[in-house]
């Protein structure tokens, strides 16, 4: 059990008086109380001012239809309301790229999905330097996936997943020259929506990136993580079918924001408050742009919310394969051909690392099994951002977004496996710097389960989750019997109307605003303190003291948080992790069982297939495969890193080549997917077969000069790796030339074209 917070109030409260600065002389006080309380007063009467504006542009954004709050022009592509089949209420935009910021139609297309988890779509495309932003600016065409307020009636989210694999479809379609499939982001709750795409459709997706998505949801830290508490407290899902049928039907996303409020209440209550306060002058443009869309919250059908409730967030069926596609088949993860790239970060309290990546370990054993079925995983976390730094943050797209986004083609083109994406900054003596992008450096370094196993404290705790599971169903059940058919004999759209209109979030705003007769004076007040406005210096003594008042309230709401989620989890443990629950859930045999795998005798049958079919290919290929053979022979053994710099020069040579030699993206992958099984299988003979695949001598030595350029391009070379080539040479019966001091890029090209 989680240990309990410290009673440090007095050290709390030292803390808080300590760092309240020294009273100035006494006339000086009495000029700075002046001077601190008009501008205390003018920032109030500023503060009121912002806090109207912000309920007025939640009136304009209702009344326009809510429309995405993207920051770029966009024009329809379809509409999946007027789907004759299976219609939903998403649709699927293209992001009109500014006029200096031209896009490549030869370059793979990026699709941003938005979460649908109570707020509205945008947030993905909300400023400049956003995920839609970089990818403008790398020149790629970029769509969107948006979303209406009202859901057409009957959707479901299999519906949603259909809608989803038509859009990646269609835009596949419009570009048949593109150099891969489509790039797609999923965004938090977006992320299992596209797994699903993924899985049921692997045809029409390229890579995915799931940024703050929670997949496995039962997984988290002994002390941490209370969010995932909640519903086994309540009683389960049947609270979802309540709130559903108060609604006339549909469930008021509102909810949802009000619940991820209530895990920072020093925010929600003080900090968001007192920054805008505090900052009035410099800050109201951000809070408002950032209150339209958390204002703006959206509905979900009551089957909708109850799929994401029953088959997700409390029964975690998805990573296991326990849910039923479109098709009436399971949806198995192990499905998705694309490469999955994972983005979490340790200061997400809404999505940790545990939720993000514990679906891995769930689905497989070893890394073997990953490689095996061809899957490569790709996970980078952050130390500190939080959720929705995630998808706002401009630091966060500056460097980890558009890092993520550069090494695509690097992550696209790497064998199969588990790699973490580390990334650092350059340095002046970092070598070879003309092989870099940008001020960082990225790798992909090979990684085990026992690493992702590391960052939770064990799956034992999720066998009171099974209970919570068993009890939850059993509670909807009666709810369906005893209680649905009254709630919903009671409601109409006129009670559900009324519900949502006094919902917190929806009143703070229709309180605070010009409909309210009371708030129409406060804008002209507004004018006149900015036409006066006089701040008071940072260093006002009063200044100061309110700070330090602000910092420490903020700590005590800090301390209540903290003993509230001590209590949420101690109040769990104790009901479900008792004998007496475990046997009336039918656990106490049962314990925590594997994951289910299905269809795990096809897979072995497949497996062992693609062995057989590899061992044909050994003789056979080009000089890419030559290539990669090479380069993968030189990692067995030893820790497995792909590098941003050997990368760039293989792309250089892949450009460089003339159009009838120049092997496609896909064909580098394919050759290095191959290499890869065929290290596993034999590498001594893999490299034997080179001679076959190279029969000229002149081409093996290419081969083998663009390989040693590929693999020194960072700057280091392990002894045990140039070996490695010394042997390969050999075996080709060619010399292993050491570079020349000429740059990298253009000795490489050279080395690989001058007999061309």
């Amino acid at each position: 059990m989680s240990t309990l917070p410290a009673l440090n109030f007095l050290p709390l409260f030292a803390r808080m008086t300590t760092s309240i600065p020294m009273a100035p002389m006494p006339n000086q006080l009495a000029q700075q109380w002046f001077e601190y309380w008009t501008d205390a007063y003018q920032r109030t009467i500023l503060t009121w001012d912002v806090l109207r504006q912000r309920g007025n542009i939640y009136f304009e954004h209702r009344e326009s239809g809510k429309p995405p709050v993207l920051v770029f022009e966009y024009e329809m592509v379809l509409d999946a309301r007027d789907f004759s089949e299976r219609p939903v209420n998403y649709a699927l935009v293209r992001i009109l790229p500014p006029e200096d910021t031209p896009t490549d139609s030869k370059k793979r297309p990026f699709v941003v999905i938005d979460p649908r988890a109570g707020h509205g779509p945008g947030i993905g495309g909300s400023k400049s330097d956003s995920q839609i932003g970089m990818a403008l600016r790398g020149g790629h065409p970029c769509y969107f996936v948006m979303f209406y307020p009202e859901p057409v009636p009957g959707q479901t989210i299999l519906d949603i997943v259909e809608a989803e694999a038509t859009f990646l479809r269609h835009v596949t379609d419009l570009h048949p020259d593109a150099d891969g499939k489509p790039f797609v982001i999923g965004n938090c709750q977006a992320g299992w929506s596209l797994v699903m795409v993924a899985a049921t459709h692997p045809g029409h997706v390229g890579p995915i990136l799931l940024a703050g998505s929670p997949l496995s949801y039962w997984a988290g830290t002994r002390g941490k993580n209370p969010m995932r508490y909640n519903g086994g407290l309540f009683g389960g899902s049947w609270q979802a079918s309540l709130a559903s049928d108060l609604g006339n039907g549909r469930f008021d996303g509102a909810a949802l924001v009000q619940n991820f409020e209530m895990l920072n209440p020093a925010n929600t209550f003080l900090r968001k408050q007192y920054d805008l306060y505090s900052q009035v002058d410099t800050g109201a443009e951000r809070f408002l742009d950032f209150e339209k869309w958390w204002g703006g919250v959206f509905l979900m059908n009551k089957e909708e919310m109850r799929f994401i409730v029953n088959e997700l967030f409390v029964g975690n069926k998805l990573a296991i394969g326990e849910i039923e596609g479109p098709d009436g088949r399971e949806i198995d993860l192990r499905n998705i051909r694309s490469p999955i790239i994972v983005f979490a970060s340790w200061g997400d309290n809404i999505t940790p690392p545990q939720q993000a990546l514990g679906w891995i370990t769930q689905l497989y054993d070893s890394v073997d099994e990953i490689r095996a079925n061809e899957q490569t995983i790709v996970y980078s976390l952050h130390a500190t951002v939080g959720h929705l730094g995630i998808f706002v943050s401009a630091k966060i797209a500056g460097r980890e977004t558009d890092e993520l986004f550069d090494a695509l083609d690097l992550i696209d083109a790497c064998p199969p496996g588990l790699y973490e994406l580390v990334i650092t900054d350059t340095q002046p003596d970092t070598a070879h710097l003309d092989l870099v992008t940008g001020r960082y450096l990225y790798r992909l370094e090979a990684r085990t389960l026992d690493d992702l196993r590391e960052f939770d404290d064990g799956r034992e705790d999720e066998v009171a989750f099974r209970a919570v599971k068993r009890l939850s169903e059993s509670n909807e059940g009666l709810y369906d019997v005893v209680a649905s058919p009254w709630i919903r004999a009671m409601s109409n759209e006129a009670t559900a109307e009324a519900l949502r209109a006094s919902q917190p979030i929806r009143l703070q705003r229709t309180l605070l605003s010009d409909r309210n007769p009371w708030m129409r004076p406060v804008a002209g007040l507004a004018e006149l303190a900015r036409s006066q406005r006089a701040p008071a210096a940072p260093d006002n003594f009063f200044v100061q003291w309110e700070r330090s008042m602000a910092d420490g309230m903020e700590k005590w709401l800090d301390l209540y948080r903290d003993y509230r989620d001590f209590w949420v989890e101690a109040s769990f443990r104790t009901i479900y992790e008792s004998p007496l629950v475990e046997s009336l859930a039918g656990l106490h045999e049962a314990g925590l069982k594997s994951a289910h795998k299905p269809h795990a005798a096809l897979r072995e049958g497949f497996i062992a297939m693609k062995k057989a079919l590899i061992e044909e290919r050994m003789s056979k290929g080009q000089f890419i495969d030559a290539l990669a053979r090479i380069l993968m022979y030189q990692q067995v053994g030893s820790h497995f890193v792909a590098e941003e710099r050997g990368f760039r020069l293989l792309q250089s040579l892949r450009h460089e080549l003339p159009d009838a030699d120049r092997p496609s993206l896909d064909e580098v992958k394919s050759a290095f997917k191959d290499a890869a099984m065929m290290m596993t299988i034999d590498p001594e003979r893999a490299i034997a077969s080179v001679r076959e695949v190279l029969p000229d001598m002149q081409d093996r030595q290419r081969v083998v000069n663009m390989a040693w350029h590929m693999v020194t391009a960072r700057g280091s070379f392990e002894p045990e790796r140039e070996a490695r080539l010394r042997h390969v040479a050999e075996v080709l019966g060619v010399e292993l030339q050491e570079p020349a001091s000429t740059p990298t890029a253009r000795l490489a090209i050279r080395a690989v074209n001058e007999t061309n």
